[in-house]
């Protein structure tokens, strides 16, 4: 019994010290608390990475009038390039600091997954499964719309049931394509898809008479119908298939360059809610008594701070890009060729969607 009491003393007073020192996995701090040996690197931000490199890689279609589309002098335009223009004035003060990526409705959340790009900035609808399953965090709502089809005036088509038995145009790897399907067979009716990838194609198809109607988003009928040889000759109908709403979106686990995007988009929105635009602000930075304008442009506070961005970041964004409702006009409303009217997309205090939370 003696031989095994010492045994079992020794055996005690030779494990102590591991169990001091924290065992294998650890080592004691100051305090004698036992701390990891190897503590979990820190991942680099996104956003770090861009401000580093000096530019944002922008995804975008590039194929469509109002939203992006590059000309044949190789210029970019539309609402989701002056998304990213407004993300590069906030982090660079230069709008112009941006390199676009034309992408595909299929392609484009592989290359924000594959880190290719930075942002996905391309007519690209908020769903709960691309939010769940596909890696993406979606900013703000830039665009409320809803799906419709386009047919040709003398087709005699007024609704959903005239196409029994008639083909559809549709963009693959889109929603789209699936409201269509449940669309359809909601209402019981026998129809032939026809799908392409690329949007040019889609629409080509339709013009040649290959298929009796094409469907997408309103306002990309819209876009497109302005394009085709005889736009008046193709209507757009009343059917409301769905619910849009088009954001752009960054790849999810990184909440600092997610918060970024957010609050950039946001700045656009606040400022028109304000009544600051591209035009008073830099009368409203040294004059302005109201301490809502003081904290969004940055000259009160520093709200810029704790996103990692210039305290300046809307001032910048607003002054080089505008706000949401210049944005607005000058590639979709009364100062486009598209000319549509906002709707939904108008402030929350006017009837529409749209509201950023308080800077403060």
């Amino acid at each position: 019994m003696r031989k095994c009491a010492s045994m079992l003393l020794t055996a005690i007073l030779m494990t102590a010290p591991l169990t001091a020192c924290g065992g294998p996995s650890g080592q004691v701090g100051q305090g004698g608390v036992a701390t990891t040996s190897s503590a979990t690197p820190q991942v680099q931000s996104r956003l770090d990475k861009i401000i580093s490199r000096g530019t944002l890689i922008c995804g975008v279609s590039g194929q469509l009038p109002g939203f992006s589309f590059v000309d044949e002098k190789g210029k970019y335009s539309g609402l989701d390039v002056e998304i990213c223009r407004a993300i590069a004035a906030a982090l660079f003060d230069d709008p112009e600091k941006v390199e676009y990526r034309n992408l595909n409705a299929k392609e484009r959340f592989t290359a924000l997954q594959s880190g290719e790009i930075d942002i996905l900035s391309r007519n690209t609808t908020w769903t709960l499964s691309r939010d769940g399953s596909t890696g993406l965090e979606f900013a703000p709502v830039v665009f409320y719309d809803s799906q419709s089809i386009m047919v040709k005036k003398d087709s005699g088509i007024q609704t959903l049931k005239d196409f029994a038995g008639k083909s559809i145009c549709v963009q693959t790897g889109t929603s789209t394509e699936q409201n269509l399907s449940d669309q359809m067979r909601k209402l019981g009716i026998k129809y032939t898809p026809v799908v392409f990838e690329d949007v040019n194609a889609t629409f080509a198809t339709y013009q040649e008479g290959r298929c009796q109607g094409v469907t997408a988003d309103r306002s990309q009928l819209v876009s497109k119908r302005t394009i085709l040889p005889t736009p008046d000759q193709h209507i757009i109908l009343n059917e409301v298939m769905s619910k849009e709403p088009l954001a752009p979106a960054v790849s999810s686990g990184d909440s600092k360059w997610a918060d970024a995007v957010r609050w950039i988009v946001y700045a656009t929105i606040e400022a028109e809610d304000l009544g600051v635009n591209s035009q008073n602000i830099d009368q409203l930075a040294t004059t302005t008594t109201d301490p809502n304008v003081k904290r969004l442009i940055g000259t009160e506070g520093d709200l810029g701070k704790g996103l990692g961005l210039p305290n300046d970041f809307a001032l910048r964004t607003i002054k080089k890009v505008g706000n949401y409702g210049e944005i607005y006009d000058r590639n979709l409303g009364p100062s486009s060729t598209l000319k549509l009217d906002r709707g939904q997309n108008r402030l929350w205090k006017d009837g529409g969607l749209l509201y950023s939370p308080p800077f403060r």
